[in-house]
């Protein structure tokens, strides 16, 4: 009897941290070069293969894509060539936002939309846009209760205007106050999005390698075909809003990828492993899973690493017992 419960506590802990590496690794990615952008940015003709740029937009190729300068009335954009078409992807930026006057402005963009490459008055970039916008807004304007800079996510639907006057506040999905002017580490953006089921929006700021939540939001629907991009604007007063690097992959479960005939690196990528036209593709799962999935994994990782510290520490209970 000694025996099998010995036996049945071992394989507990066994099977707890089983569960625990599986669900934590089930999400695999694949890099996608054509919206990754690292030094020197340009090739040798001085342009970059998979990205636009214009406005005031200046490019030191050992150091920054330059939006805007230190001074007023600049706006600069940079634009991927190629939309983004994955079905489930993560953006990373490091960006910075600094400057020399104690009154800045205006702020920057992260943009996945139908539009691009279109030079306006929205952080640099067009308005009545289609698709995601997450603002980087350092200035306040008139939105009382709200501190300073402020990240905030809207869904345009192609005819709604951006709420200047209210810092956007009757666009607002979602959004945090975030110190992200002048930190003293490199400031990150990381963007996760589950094709029409969740968003989420991390920031490091305060220390390196610590996320801080700024937001998720659910049902979530952007369009299928989209490109990624990055604005910025000064007015009276000015900041450099800085890309220093945008690492996107494409995310895809372990279990459906297997068979399917992907290369890593290229734009279609995403349809290989886990898009729509990828081997053993479901077009329900997407919607089904969702949330409901996510929190399901959640607890099965939650439980199984209960019975693997609950499993192990009533083995070596027992053991020390038997010792005696």
């Amino acid at each position: 009897m000694l025996m099998v419960s010995k036996a049945y506590q071992l394989s507990t802990s066994i099977l707890g941290v089983f569960v625990c590496e599986v669900l934590l690794t089930s999400w695999k990615y694949i890099q996608l070069r054509t919206h990754t952008l690292t030094t020197p940015y340009l090739t040798g003709d001085l342009q970059s293969r998979w990205f636009d740029f214009g406005g005031d937009t200046i490019i030191r190729a050992d150091k920054y894509v330059r939006l805007t300068s230190d001074r007023p009335s600049q706006q600069g954009w940079l634009f991927s060539r190629v939309p983004l078409t994955a079905t489930n992807w993560e953006i990373e930026v490091e960006f910075k936002i600094d400057g020399n006057g104690n009154l800045h402005g205006d702020g920057m963009a992260l943009w996945v939309t139908k539009q691009r490459a279109t030079q306006g008055p929205v952080f640099g970039s067009t308005d009545q846009f289609e698709g995601l916008g997450i603002f980087f807004d350092t200035y306040k304007n008139n939105r009382p209760g709200v501190t300073f800079p402020y990240v905030m996510a809207m869904l345009g639907d192609g005819k709604t205007k951006y709420d200047h006057g209210n810092d956007g506040k009757a666009n607002e999905l979602a959004g945090c106050s975030a110190r992200i002017r002048k930190a003293d580490v490199p400031t990150k953006a990381r963007l996760t999005y589950f094709q029409d089921s969740y968003l989420k929006l991390d920031l490091q700021y305060r220390r390196e390698d610590e996320w801080t939540e700024c937001f998720t939001a659910s049902d979530v629907r952007l369009p299928s075909v989209a490109y990624l991009g990055f604005s910025a604007e000064t007015g009276e007063l000015s900041d450099e809003h800085d890309i220093i690097s945008v690492s996107t992959k494409s995310l895809y479960e372990h279990n459906t990828a297997s068979g399917s005939g992907g290369r890593p690196g290229h734009a279609s990528d995403s349809t290989s492993w886990g898009g729509k036209k990828g081997k053993g593709y479901d077009p329900n799962r997407g919607k089904s899973r969702g949330w409901g999935w996510v929190f399901i994994k959640l607890v099965l990782v939650v439980v199984g690493c209960i019975g693997a510290y609950v499993g192990y520490t009533a083995w070596r209970t027992q053991q020390r017992r038997s010792r005696f």
